[in-house]
This record gives C-alpha cells, sequence and structure tokens, in this order.
C-alpha cells in the first residue's frame, strides 16, 4: 500500500486531523507542533490525542510526521537563538511521547557566514543536549536547497551531523525532492544515481521519510520554492518512479505543495493510481 499523506493543521485538534486525513484518501500525515513562524504550541489534550491513535490504529495509519517550526535555529549566530531551539525541540520531543513512536523533522538551520563546520556543531551540541535514551521518537534531518546559508545542502553534510550525534539511533533523514533538485541531485534524470549516493554517504537505514514536493525553479537553482506535483521543472514522471522505487517505496510520503485540501486528494488520488501494489 502505498502511505502518503499531506500536511494539516493542528488547530482544529488531533482527532480532526486524523478525519481530514481519511477524507482526502490518506493514512498518514504531517503537522506543524506549534506556530511555523512564532514559538506558541496548543496545549494538548490527551483524550483529543487518544482520538487520533484510535483513528490511526482502526485505519491502519503509517507513521506520523511532525515538524519543528520554521522559527529553529539550531546554528544561529545569537546565542539566545540557539537556546530557543534548544529549548523548542527539547519540548516538542516531551510532548510528542503522547504519539509514541513517531518522526520529528526539523530544518538543520542557516550559519549565517560562521561557516558550515561551525554550524554543524552547533546543531550536534542541540541534539545532544535533548536527545534522551528513552525518547520513543525518531528525529529527521531534512535536506536543504542550499538558499543562502542554509547547512544540509549535501549528503555529506547531514552525514557530519549524524556521525556527531551520541544517540545516533534516535536520529534519521527526511528527503525533501524539491530541496534535493535545487540543492544538485538530479533526481529526474538520474534517481539510482542519487539514491546510490544517498546509501554510499548515508545509508538508506537512516532515510525515514520522503517529501514529495515539485519545484517551480530549475535544477540546482537553490532557491526552495514548492509546486504542484508535476506542474514544475521535475514534471510527473519522477514521482511515480520513486513511490514505486524498490528502495523507497515502503517510506511514508508527505506532501507539501502548494495546495488546498481538496487539490491534495486529487494529488494523492493521482499517486495512487500510479502505485504498483
Amino acid at each position: 500500500m502505498l502511505n502518503i499523506g499531506c500536511h494539516l493543521s493542528v488547530s482544529k485538534g488531533y482527532k480532526a486531523m486524523g478525519e481530514e486525513a481519511l477524507k482526502i484518501g490518506a493514512n498518514t500525515f504531517q503537522f506543524f507542533t506549534r506556530n511555523p513562524r512564532g514559538s506558541k504550541a496548543k496545549e494538548i489534550d490527551p483524550k483529543d490525542v487518544e482520538a487520533l491513535l484510535e483513528i490511526a490504529k482502526e485505519n491502519k495509519f503509517a507513521i506520523i510526521l511532525a515538524h519543528a517550526p520554521y522559527t529553529l535555529n539550531a546554528c544561529s549566530a545569537d546565542e539566545h537563538t540557539r537556546e530557543f531551539a534548544i529549548n523548542v525541540m527539547a519540548d516538542d520531543l516531551k510532548r510528542m511521547e503522547y504519539m509514541p513512536n513517531s518522526l520529528y523533522n526539523f530544518h538543520p538551520g542557516n550559519h549565517l557566514k560562521q561557516g558550515v563546520l561551525k554550524g554543524i556543531e552547533y546543531i550536534i551540541n542541540m541534539l545532544n543536549t535533548v536527545l534522551k535514551p528513552e525518547q520513543t521518537t525518531t528525529v529527521l534531518l531534512e535536506t536543504m536547497s542550499g538558499k543562502g546559508t542554509e547547512v544540509g545542502r549535501s549528503f555529506e553534510e547531514l552525514k557530519a551531523i549524524i556521525d556527531g550525534v551520541i544517540l545516533s539511533d534516535k536520529i534519521g533523514v527526511c528527503l525533501d525532492t524539491c530541496h534535493i533538485y535545487d540543492a544538485g541531485y538530479d533526481i529526474v534524470n538520474d534517481l539510482e544515481g542519487v539514491i546510490n549516493e544517498f546509501d554510499r554517504i548515508i545509508g538508506l537505514d537512516r532515510l525515514y521519510a520522503i517529501h514529495l514536493n515539485d519545484s517551480k525553479n530549475p535544477f540546482e537553482s537553490h532557491k526552495d520554492r514548492h509546486e504542484k506535483i508535476g506542474e514544475g521543472s521535475m514534471g510527473k514522471e519522477v514521482f511515480i518512479k520513486i513511490i514505486n522505487h524498490p528502495k523507497l517505496r515502503h517510506l511514508p510520503f508527505f506532501l507539501e505543495t502548494p495546495i488546498e485540501l481538496s487539490g491534495h486528494a486529487e494529488e494523492i488520488k493521482i499517486l495512487r493510481e500510479a502505485y504498483i501494489e
């Protein structure tokens, strides 16, 4: 079965997200843990979360992915911003235990002209501070497009972070198709080569989820602007290859395309029809 969903809003509650997922033909979803452009988090109602978990169990949902806010920058030049990142992730990981064995994704951050190595050092410090042996959540580093001073534009940069994390069994990667294409990994013309390179550098055992996004910009543009599936520079065929690839097809896929829920329902329908059972 194709495990696919899109980004849903937690503002209406956890149970509501499960119900919305079912309405659009999804069997998983992604959500922001808190205001994506701020810091405020919705108070958790344990009964609401339990209702979602029941929906997920009854409908055989795949693993659910939470996303950290964009304001989280673990490698900022500003000490207070780095402290904010540590505090937010620590709090988020506590909250995630209401949904055991889920995934939590974050953007590595921007080193802001301090240099990649310094940025990686700060990210490693945050992860070694917040990760706990008893947590059930796997934290995912997202592949980035290389816009500005982003860390995570290459598989080597992500591997350097992973290598510095003490509790490395708690760390994985979320691959964003738009981001890696914009970063210079040609998954349109050499999907197999990119997969093999990821496996050689990081290891496919570290790949836990995929963001399915077309790109508004051309290859290696370093822009990070998502487009609807098949309507960007990447084209529809590459997504059909990705969801059916023997090394990727078992993973959960999450749409972050710029479209309303009805549009996501149509994208999910198209991709389900293209999936070879």
